[in-house]
This record gives C-alpha cells, sequence and structure tokens, in this order.
C-alpha cells in the first residue's frame, strides 16, 4: 500500500538514474506509482546516500536499481542503526539489457512485480525476475 509522501507526492518504486523516464512514464500508464531518479529536478545528481535516504523517508518506498555494491550497504547501515529502510528491487542490465528499443520486457517485469504487491517486511530486498 502506498502512502503519501512528505512532498504530497505517493510513490511505490523509484528508478535509480540508469533507467530512462520513459520506463516510469509506461508504467504510470499502467497506474502504477513509479517514479525516477532521472524526471525529478530534486533527485538528480545526488548521491547514492541521498537517493536512498529520501527513498526511505517514503514508507514503502523501493529502489529500483542494478547499484548493488552502493545500495546494499546503505540498506545494512541503515538496519543495524535502526534508522528508516527503504526497500531495494535489484536487477542487472544481463538479465534485462537497457534498449530505447526494447523496453518492454523491463516494463513487463516491473509491472509484474508490482501487481505480486512487495514483499512483507522483514524482507526489503528482492530481485526482479523476467517473465516466462
Amino acid at each position: 500500500m502506498s502512502v503519501p509522501t512528505p512532498d504530497g507526492d505517493e510513490i511505490d518504486l523509484l528508478l535509480d538514474e540508469m533507467f530512462s523516464p520513459a520506463i516510469a512514464e509506461a508504467l504510470r500508464g499502467k497506474d502504477r506509482l513509479v517514479q525516477s531518479v532521472v524526471e525529478r529536478v530534486d533527485l538528480r545528481a545526488l548521491a547514492d546516500e541521498d537517493i536512498y535516504a529520501w527513498a526511505a523517508a517514503r514508507p514503502g518506498c523501493w529502489i529500483l536499481t542494478e547499484n548493488v555494491k552502493d545500495f546494499r550497504p546503505l540498506m545494512l547501515q541503515a538496519l543495524q542503526v535502526g534508522a528508516a529502510t527503504a526497500g531495494l528491487l535489484f536487477t542487472s542490465s544481463r538479465t534485462f539489457p537497457r534498449s530505447r528499443l526494447n523496453p518492454g520486457p523491463l516494463i513487463d517485469a516491473i509491472n509484474a512485480w508490482l501487481e505480486r504487491g512487495r514483499p512483507e517486511p522483514p524482507l526489503i530486498e528482492d530481485w526482479l525476475q523476467p517473465l516466462t
């Protein structure tokens, strides 16, 4: 369940900067509460720590990223100190090659993941799987 954010937005999933805003737009066309870092002026060019903190301040918000090596330690650090956490949905360019010509498989997989519902706590990490 999404909740209004401190800035009045509702968001279930934030796409990290490596993802085209066209993906977020396509998902919003399916009535999904998705935004991309690239389309938000307030998030562009922020450090990963700041992106994570922004998402963690929005209950139920997850981040889709390929950047496991930076975001997982941020999540673990937040857990260790009892701070707010954001869920992390990981993927890779090997599983979902980034392509302006064929973003459909990634869009479909994200939509299916959102349709199933985010994992329930204590799970706050998941891997996006291709549809078969």
